[in-house]
């Protein structure tokens, strides 16, 4: 059975404090009330774990993800952009926070070998479309594709259109949901530059998404939608999510469903044998030194590595590898992290009919699927791929 590899993380926020770090870095001016500056987030982790020697390179703040990339070589690299890649002032106002990194440091995400930064999302706006202009100016430089933003609607809805070994596509395509924090005003129009954006979970927004995958979908394509949706913290869905998560695989035709918005790592679900993942968690973050939501593991970030048949696109694996962010940089995660992700996800996937089953070297987990709760064929565990 033929199969392509993806890698998918939840929110890449590269700007703000982490952007302070690099050598060029945009204006420090922040509008956020109290914090007034992007150097008091890289003071604040400072004041919590020690010193961070600056400036670094365009790597450091992957750490040991790039080690992880190497090893499992993903055919296709997906995140979610949430800062804007800028020098503009026009800051959108009455927004709680401004994301934004300057264009030279666009070669951070060469370093990882992005190849799609989805953009649908609630910061790509922060600095007015000045900054929306020059995102998508400083991606399409790097030779990174994007879907979700654009300057109208027609591009906005555009999927990123991926090569696949195999000579196939992957199509990514990407919305925002309002009640995940996207203003309905940056909708994208035919006349305003602006996000794809859904204003809900019904009948109507299915049908609106299969016309957008319609318009591009050829034989042997596979697609993944990206969706921003959800509440920031918590693990609650809403009663319609999973429904329209759903609806997305039986009627539009979407192989995996890419959800972020949520600060941490939420449940997984399989469908028809396709991947649901409800929320991939912050991947990078200026969050360090913020108090107050250790409870959701504030301080972790999940690798998602999926395996898909090119002939269904239906998921034949998915392994985890979990990692903690210090110093505003990415390292394998402690034992400690480990154990409590596998309790923490284990609880939220139950409800799902999956589990997390963790694999003795490297702290790795795989996500296995329970045939004894819902009736469907399941992936191999750890002990069939011949893993130790």
């Amino acid at each position: 059975m033929a199969t392509i590899s993806l890698f998918l993380s939840g929110d890449v926020m590269t700007g703000r404090g982490v952007d302070q770090l690099f050598a060029t870095s945009s204006a420090p001016t922040l509008y956020e009330g109290s914090i007034g500056s992007a150097l008091d987030y890289v003071k604040l982790a400072e004041r919590k774990t020690g010193p961070i020697s600056r400036p670094v390179n365009h790597a450091y703040i992957w750490g040991d993800a790039l080690d992880e990339l190497a090893l499992r070589r993903p055919d296709v690299r997906i995140i979610n952009l949430g800062t804007t890649i800028t020098t503009s002032e026009d800051m959108w106002p009455g927004r709680r926070a401004h994301h934004r990194m300057h264009p030279a440091n666009a070669a951070c995400l060469r370093t990882a070998g992005v190849d799609c930064a989805v953009l649908a999302n609630n910061h790509v706006l922060d600095w007015g479309y000045a900054g929306l202009k020059d995102t998508l100016a400083a991606l399409g430089a790097a030779g990174i594709g994007t879907a979700g933003a654009g300057r109208d609607a027609r591009e906005a809805a555009r999927p990123a259109i991926l090569p696949l070994p195999n000579a196939g596509r992957l199509l990514v395509f990407a919305f925002a949901m309002e009640h995940a924090g996207t203003p309905h005003q940056w909708m994208a129009t035919s006349t305003r530059a602006g996000v794809n954006l859904l204003s809900d979970f019904s009948g109507a927004s299915v049908d609106r998404i299969a016309r957008q995958i319609a318009k591009f979908k050829r034989a042997g394509d596979l697609v993944v939608a990206s969706l921003h949706w959800g509440a920031e913290w918590g693990y609650d869905l809403d009663p319609e999510q999973q429904t329209f998560a759903h609806q997305l695989i039986d009627k539009a035709g979407v192989d995996v469903i890419h959800g972020h918005a949520s600060h941490h790592a939420k449940g997984i679900e399989l469908h028809a044998g396709k991947a649901i993942l409800y929320g991939c968690g912050d991947f990078v973050n200026d969050y360090e030194g913020i108090g107050g939501q250790e409870a959701f593991g504030a301080h972790l970030a999940l690798m998602y590595f999926l395996k898909l048949d090119t002939a269904h696109g239906r998921l034949t694996d998915l392994l985890l590898v979990p990692l903690r962010r210090r110093h505003f940089q990415l390292r394998h995660a402690h034992e400690i992290d480990c154990c409590w992700l596998t309790e923490v996800l284990n609880r939220e996937d139950l409800r799902f009919g999956t589990c997390l089953t963790r694999l003795n070297r490297d702290g790795f987990r795989v996500l296995t699927h329970k045939p004894a709760l819902t009736g469907q064929v399941g992936l191999p565990d750890a002990t069939q791929r011949g893993e130790r």
